[in-house]
């Protein structure tokens, strides 16, 4: 190798599979230079990566402008098809792992995960090249063929399992929707008591009634809002008296509270521990809204005297659920259920 034309980066070694591979932190921009992509038009199996997601890359692109001061962002993964040299900082125990790794610029960097955030990053260093100067750690591993690039794809991705939606709400201190379902979340007497707030959908044995996702969802019925929208006080005093009201006026959810019923038994027997119900219930809510805004909540405590049995299939079947007893969820049953439920108010 020629030392006068590498790349040289600050490394830690580590080994795997009796195989070394380097941790390196890598200056921003850097990586739109150096880090490329498998080109489209490339068939499938000779390529080490999946065909770029153009759609996802504004949105992450957003994120790290909007969050200059406190984005994250996890390694890039890649492979170095070319020659590399690992000089240790010093050849004795403990830093012989620690030292500086020298790849030669004819090499090629083939990404194994992470294009996407290589391409949000290029795309972010346009608007803000002062963002050039950070930096984003790179798991580099020596490419021994086309195949092993392809086959660290697979294991990276093998066990990756996609977090839920209920979690990602938990867990997101930056989306104002998402704050305040879980400020109501925890204020409201059976919300905080009956809600699960990892899991998107609940057993049959389950000892809750309700997911975080599907008051989430409401609430997003209730405001037509977007993720990272706004919210003003007066959104948020509506949607703390909506569920105050519906959690006080369905009464089989006041069973449940008061130990009478029990969640099993509430979802054999009820549509209302279903999400199709609860998100039909934030269309009713949106639309009581706008055309009582003075008396929606008198409207809403109507929900009471509505029969919300599964026995009741005049009400239910082929909105709530099909002839086969199964609940369904799409936006087509949402809406059916929310007009049922508008008419029975309007009956009462």
């Amino acid at each position: 190798m020629d030392l006068s034309f590498t790349y040289n980066f600050p490394a830690l070694r580590g080994y795997q599979a009796c195989k070394e591979y380097y941790v390196v932190m890598c200056p921003l921009r850097l990586i739109p230079k150096i880090f490329l992509f498998d080109e489209e038009e490339i068939p499938v199996e000779y390529r080490a990566q999946r065909i770029l997601n153009k759609s996802r890359i504004p949105d992450m692109t957003n994120y790290i402008l909007e969050n200059t001061t406190n984005y994250v962002f996890s390694s890039i993964t890649a492979s170095v098809d070319g020659e590399l040299i690992f000089e240790p900082l010093n050849k004795d125990m403990p830093n012989q792992d620690l030292g500086l790794l020298r790849v030669s610029m004819d090499a090629r960097f083939l990404i194994n995960d992470g294009q996407h955030r290589r391409a949000a990053i290029e795309e972010a260093l346009k608007i803000a090249p002062d963002l050039g100067n950070e930096t984003i750690s790179v798991v580099f591993f020596h490419d021994t063929g086309l195949n092993r690039s392809q086959q660290i794809f697979s294991d990276l991705n093998l066990h990756a399992i996609n977090t839920t939606s209920s979690i990602g709400i938990l867990y997101d201190y930056r989306d104002p929707l998402s704050i305040i379902t879980k400020d109501l979340v925890s204020e409201n007497h059976f919300l905080s008591r009956y809600t699960d707030k990892e899991r998107v959908s609940l057993s049959k044995n389950s000892p809750k009634v309700l997911a975080l996702n599907f008051i989430h969802n409401t609430n997003k019925r209730l405001l037509c809002k977007s993720k990272g929208s706004e919210i003003s006080n007066e959104e948020t005093t509506f949607l703390i008296q909506f569920w105050d009201i519906i959690c006080e006026s369905i009464l089989e959810w006041q069973a449940v509270l008061n130990k009478e019923l029990s969640p099993r038994d509430l979802r054999i027997n009820y549509i209302v521990g279903h999400s199709v119900l609860v998100e039909a219930l934030g269309e009713v809510g949106k639309q009581l809204k706008e055309e009582y805004p003075d008396s929606w909540q008198d409207n809403l405590k109507l929900l009471r005297h509505i029969d919300w049995s599964r026995s009741n299939t005049n009400d239910w079947l082929g909105r709530c659920f099909n002839d086969n007893g199964r609940i369904q969820k799409t936006n087509h049953n949402i809406t059916a259920t929310a007009n049922r439920i508008r008419e029975l108010i309007e009956q009462l």
